[in-house]
């Protein structure tokens, strides 16, 4: 694990964590209620990534949205997000979770790159209020050294 160790990592740092894999629990189960759970009101949810060109392509999409294409995923489509590494950092109810990733299709990689979410805690809970992330389809080796 990158950045905080297990041993390392206080107890509200210990909860960020638990609240992403608890998203990607939820995100893999297409469990869309769960999945809004997970959000504070107004959250934003951009990626970025390239064209053919090799452009830089920065998209903003409803989280509402998001919350729907996963769920239409077919029961005959596998898709995984594996975590390889976490940095969390934690102040008072703010937090940042900064987690590298590989996506897999049907056992075959489509792309890597890295989630960074911003958490508030509302009402004792770690609740998303931002996410962005990168996709790309080369240089994920790099993630991994």
């Amino acid at each position: 694990m990158t950045g905080n160790t297990l041993a390392q990592m206080s107890a509200e740092e210990a909860e960020v964590k638990q609240a992403v894999d608890d998203f990607f629990a939820a995100f893999h189960a297409q469990d869309s209620v769960v999945l809004k759970e997970a959000a504070a009101p107004g959250v934003v949810l951009q990626s970025i990534g390239f064209n053919k060109s090799g452009e830089v392509i920065w998209r903003k999409e409803k989280f509402e949205k998001f919350i729907q294409s996963i769920a239409s995923i077919p029961a005959t489509t596998k898709f995984e997000e594996k975590l390889l590494s976490y940095s969390v950092q934690v102040d008072g109810p703010m937090a940042n979770a900064w987690t590298e990733y590989e996506f897999w299709i049907n056992g075959e990689f489509s792309h890597c790159g890295v989630n960074n979410f911003h958490f508030v805690k509302l009402d004792g809970k770690w609740k998303i209020s931002y996410l962005i992330d990168t996709r790309r389809r080369a240089a994920c080796d790099a993630m991994k050294e």
